[in-house]
């Protein structure tokens, strides 16, 4: 990989990591120039504008997601054992960051405030759903989960128990979150699934005392 490219990742992994934690409209070329030492004329180079870098740090964020969450969890069978590491490959990644998932930062953020960056992180974010909802079909397909569950409905449903997960542990320090969430979505997939796609289920987690 060239210099150049190398400076480049360098930066973005730094600020998505800050992103995270602050928020994209905080994300400045002057942080940025603190955090990695670096001059401000050298990350005008890669970046001519805060749009520009905002968009970049979504980008970067979206890979992080991918190998993060998405790819491990496609190392699981197809059904409800690949749908069930969707769920918890999620919450493993939203937990390597401090500030939490950099996306669930980004879509409060920017829900109601329309524009480029606003446009691309509600994308990535339909992704995400499009692929919990395929992950539903796929175990239907194989027998897993009922015929008459909404595939839609049940992505709506994990994507909330995650993002409600992120919420508690960032705003209240609430530790048992990620667990509770856990639980949450097993019990969930439990309830849709088909008797052979409860034992794929199994053991179930159990709430702590």
């Amino acid at each position: 990989m060239a210099r150049g490219a190398e400076t480049r990742k360098r930066i973005l992994g730094t600020a998505v990591e800050l992103a995270s934690r602050e928020g994209l409209e905080a994300l400045t070329i002057g942080k940025l120039s603190e955090a990695l030492e670096m001059s401000k004329a050298g990350l005008f180079a890669h970046f001519g504008s805060k749009e520009e870098l905002q968009l970049a740090t979504v980008e970067s964020a979206r890979k992080v997601f991918i190998e993060r969450a998405v790819a491990p969890a496609f190392q699981a069978e197809a059904g409800i054992s690949r749908l069930l590491a969707l769920c918890e490959r999620w919450l493993d990644y939203s937990e390597s960051f401090e500030g939490g998932c950099f996306f669930a930062a980004a879509s409060s953020e920017f829900d109601g405030r329309p524009g480029p960056v606003r446009d691309r992180v509600a994308e990535c974010m339909k992704e995400w759903l499009s692929a919990l909802e395929r992950a539903v079909k796929e175990a239907q397909q194989l027998g897993h989960v009922s015929k008459d569950v909404d595939p839609r409905q049940v992505g709506f449903e994990l994507n909330a128990l995650e993002l409600g997960s992120n919420w508690a542990k960032q705003l209240f320090n609430d530790k048992s979150a990620v667990h509770r969430s856990r639980v949450a979505m097993r019990e969930r997939l439990h309830s849709i699934a088909t008797p052979a796609g409860r034992k794929l289920l199994n053991p179930r987690v159990r709430t702590k005392a």
